[in-house]
């Protein structure tokens, strides 16, 4: 047999419910832990991350205004699809990009699982939790809510590069919230192959939207994007968040970070109803008491 060139694949963007090109035509190679060619990238544009927030603002309504079970149920069939593909995401992905062993690789996948189906527990639950009845000096009923935010934007981690991303992305969606990701620079196959899980898994086209490419060109358009609501700069350097908190100001976004170490991902302090509340805002309803 004549030797032959490997025709490698390049990976697209998931936005507005579709797997997209860039408008620029760039993308990138991505290189495994061994210095291989995995495959290719979409190099993500300016002008991909306001299609991607244009598309997560006209879904937002609409995510926010299903009840809080069937959030909860999509989020579960997020965790099904992902645990029939738990090869493919230990095997081809983790493994070669990430360069981790198979017993890490199925371990943090089955993290990444267990993290989908939590949060799906939490989906009627959280503004139980969260909000409640406040004693007031009155004849009044005193009532507060947890609201989503909006659309928040996500700068996922690099490492490691799948239980990250899913420990940032399930609480803002569960609320009601949508999301642009800008996936891992380094590792970006992940995020891909989990946009193709959320393509199997009933989430609405525009809930979640995610961008690869070159982080320092994605994160300032993101940042001072004024029909962004909140922005998580995990993934961020400290130069560049520190940039991205000063854009985030101007346009009042608010921004936040976690502080979690590349081996806690997985434990379960990395989980908590309290940073579904990050994305929250609280609605304080006033209503008289009748007789």
């Amino acid at each position: 047999m004549s030797d032959r060139l490997a025709v490698n694949k390049t990976y697209k963007q998931f936005i507005g419910g579709a797997f997209e090109r860039s408008e620029s035509g760039r993308s990138y190679p991505v290189v495994g832990a061994g210095g291989q060619l995995l495959a290719y990238a979409v190099q993500g544009s300016r002008k991909d991350v306001r299609d991607a927030v244009a598309a997560a603002r006209s879904a937002q309504e609409g995510w926010a205004g299903r009840t809080a079970y069937n959030r909860g149920q999509i989020l579960y069939r997020v965790a099904e699809v992902m645990e029939s593909r738990r090869d493919e995401f230990c095997a081809e992905i983790l493994r070669a990009a990430d360069g981790c062993s198979q017993a890490a690789a199925a371990e943090e996948t089955a993290s990444a699982v267990d993290r989908w189906v939590w949060y799906a527990g939490w989906a009627d639950k959280f503004a139980t939790v969260l909000g409640g009845a406040n004693p007031v000096a009155g004849p009044y009923f005193n009532l507060s809510v947890p609201e989503p935010v909006g659309v928040v934007g996500i700068v996922a981690a690099d490492e490691p590069p799948l239980i990250p991303l899913v420990s940032r992305l399930a609480p803002v969606i569960v609320s009601g919230n949508t999301a642009v990701v800008l996936a891992s620079e380094r590792c970006p196959l992940v995020a891909v192959t989990l946009a193709e899980a959320l393509a199997l898994s009933d989430v609405p086209a525009g809930v979640v939207n995610i961008i690869t490419g070159r982080r320092d060109e994605l994160v300032p358009p993101l940042a001072g994007h004024r029909a962004v609501d909140a922005l998580d700069l995990t993934g961020c350097g400290s130069e560049l968040a520190v940039e991205a908190g000063r854009q985030a100001a101007a346009s009042i976004t608010r921004a936040v970070s976690a502080a979690v170490a590349e081996q806690q991902w997985a434990d379960e302090a990395a989980q908590s109803p309290y940073l579904i509340d990050a994305f929250c805002e609280t609605k304080t309803v006033w209503h008289p008491k009748g007789r």
